[in-house]
């Protein structure tokens, strides 16, 4: 029996690389980094007891979480929640019919395994030799990987296209987990748009509505409030054609999918890419949630690097800070 929907783990594995702190720990399926729990991952592997690896776990405050590729996935199909009171962030060892395996092993148990991505479905895995991740819609990716920004990312699925502002991997080999419930309708090409309304992916809306869905065609949905919110996915032939994300301050906490009828506007923001000339927002946090120095918000930057919603700003070429993409101004 399936454990969860795929979309849903497409959302959850999305909301902790954008709203957690996580760090690549090697054998680790989401445990806090506590003083107990980062002496014991300093020593469980060889890889982790590099003096590199040793230093940046030891580094890491009690409220990141360590993972590694497979044990992302595994971690959220065994109970993660993000709870930091619990040694392993909500999860409970290879429960829910999850087996404790590895990556290579893991794409051997999926079904309709690939090397055609034309067709790939939003939570399948997507593996490459010793490493996987799950696919999450409009080309991209979730993958907890050292490569890049060394913690759960989102990352463009080069096998289908690079994307501007997204690091590319091309991965070998695409399947269906076993241990996740697919719609065959929501598979493959969530990226469109409704001419009737010109509401793309990627502008942000007005949301009125109350309800948000863990799929495009839940028959049931969760309560939320209305506000202000990004269009991230556009399956046409949904009961629930927009999926969305709340914009910070925007009044809202939707998270899912919700109905035409319940969004309106639809203006694009302006794009930030590297090399953008931005301005920070008045009282913005670093990524992190650190303070700002008051003259950073007085003064223009350029983007050097964009990673999902984390941009890293500089000022005459040198690093000033990363700080979340809904905290910047184009100029």
């Amino acid at each position: 029996m399936a454990v969860m929907k795929a979309s849903a783990l497409a959302d959850k594995l999305v909301n902790i690389a954008k709203n957690y702190k996580t760090l690549y720990v090697m054998g680790c399926f989401g445990a806090p980094m506590t003083a107990a729990n980062k002496t014991r991952y300093c020593n469980n592997h060889t890889y982790n007891k590099q003096s590199a690896r040793t230093a940046m776990i030891k580094a890491a405050t009690a409220d990141t979480f360590g993972f590694d590729c497979v044990c992302l996935i595994k971690g959220v199909l065994w109970g993660w929640n993000g709870d930091a009171s619990r040694n392993y962030g909500g999860a409970s060892y290879a429960v829910n019919g999850v087996p404790d395996i590895g990556a290579d092993t893991m794409i051997t148990k999926c079904k309709n395994i690939s090397t055609d991505f034309s067709k790939i479905a939003v939570g399948e895995a997507l593996w490459c030799e010793g490493h996987i991740g799950v696919y999450i819609g409009n080309g991209l990716g979730v993958e907890c990987t050292p490569r890049w920004d060394n913690d759960v990312q989102i990352t463009a699925v080069a096998n289908i296209g690079k994307k501007s502002g997204y690091n590319a991997r091309t991965w070998t080999k695409h399947g269906k987990l076993p241990y996740v419930e697919y719609d065959a309708a929501e598979a493959t090409k969530p990226e469109q748009d409704t001419p009737a309304t010109g509401i793309s992916v990627g502008a942000i809306v007005d949301f009125k509505g109350t309800t948000h869905y863990t799929s495009a065609n839940a028959s049931s949905g969760k309560p939320c409030r209305s506000g202000k919110a990004k269009i991230t996915q556009i399956y046409a032939s949904g009961k629930h054609k927009y999926h969305l994300i709340a914009e910070a301050g925007g009044g809202s906490n939707v998270y899912g999918w919700v109905d035409a009828a319940d969004i309106s506007g639809g203006g694009a923001p302006a794009e930030i890419k590297v090399g953008s000339k931005v301005r920070v927002k008045s009282g913005a946090k670093t990524y992190t949630g650190g303070n700002l120095a008051s003259f950073v918000y007085k003064r223009d930057h350029l983007v050097k690097q964009i990673n999902g919603d984390r941009v890293v700003i500089t000022y005459n070429g040198v690093v000033i800070a990363a700080v979340k993409i809904t905290d910047l101004a184009v100029v």
